[in-house]
């Protein structure tokens, strides 16, 4: 089952090219969308990131044991 998701309102200033490269790379039509899927993909990569540190520290660790 999918997470239900609450969207919220906000106002900020963005680059517009930058923009227009993210909708073209992540192949979305809508600025919100664009924007939504980006974040996502962000906090993805760096929950990811943040694994693999751990993962490798544990490595180091026991490697050297």
């Amino acid at each position: 089952m999918a997470k239900e998701t609450t969207l919220t309102r906000k106002s900020f200033y963005i680059n517009q090219d930058t923009l227009r490269r993210a909708k073209r790379v992540l192949r979305v039509r809508t600025d919100a969308e664009a924007i939504r899927l980006s974040l996502e993909r962000v906090a993805e990569m760096e929950k990811f990131w943040q694994f693999m540190t751990k993962a490798v520290e544990f490595s180091s660790a026991t490697a050297s044991t």
